[in-house]
């Protein structure tokens, strides 16, 4: 009887579970790094306090976020705090039932655990700190773009990787395959 030769680690297809953690261990490395540069830039910098890094483009700075993206909500009563929470922790739900179900799926799972690590380094914030601490300001003249936070930036990330896997998939149907 012949033996078949097996395929070196390297080139086995790895288990949906396996792919599961590696999500999971993204999304939780996201969520670390977001939560460890807020502790440093609110040891570093006093409220408002501004670092230029890239003059007349970038600034480090310490602001607070009451709201959700752009601040939109900052100035209601305090409610929003624990709504935009618990809009975090379903979608972090809602992600991790996705990441379950489709964690082969690369481009699909990447972006989902970028938002999944972004979503829960701002409800920490919210829970821990009754705001979002945001410090990156991207400038040009008079025009600023509202500051953010490495939470942030994966969020958007993610969401631009789950674009462009919706316009393969949609571009993948229409050529039959």
């Amino acid at each position: 009887m012949k033996s078949t030769p097996k395929a070196s680690p390297a080139l086995r297809p790895r288990s949906a579970a396996t792919w599961l953690k590696r999500w999971l261990a993204l999304g939780a490395f996201v969520l670390l790094l977001d939560q460890a540069s807020k502790e440093l830039i609110e040891r570093l910098f006093s409220f408002g306090e501004r670092l230029p890094v890239l003059t007349g483009f970038f600034d480090l700075t310490l602001v607070y976020n009451r709201g959700a993206a752009f601040s939109f909500l900052a100035g209601a009563s305090g409610w929003q705090r624990w709504f935009f929470t618990v809009l975090g922790l379903v979608a972090a739900v809602v992600i991790i039932w996705l990441l379950r179900r489709h964690a082969t799926q690369k481009l699909f799972s990447l972006g989902l655990a970028l938002i999944l690590g972004g979503a829960l380094g701002n409800v920490i914030d919210r829970v821990v700190r009754g705001h979002v601490v945001d410090f990156l300001l991207v400038y040009w003249r008079d025009y600023y773009f509202p500051a953010f936070n490495i939470a942030d930036s994966a969020i958007t990330v993610g969401a631009a990787l789950l674009i462009v896997d919706e316009f393969r998939r949609i571009r993948q149907a229409k050529r039959g395959g």
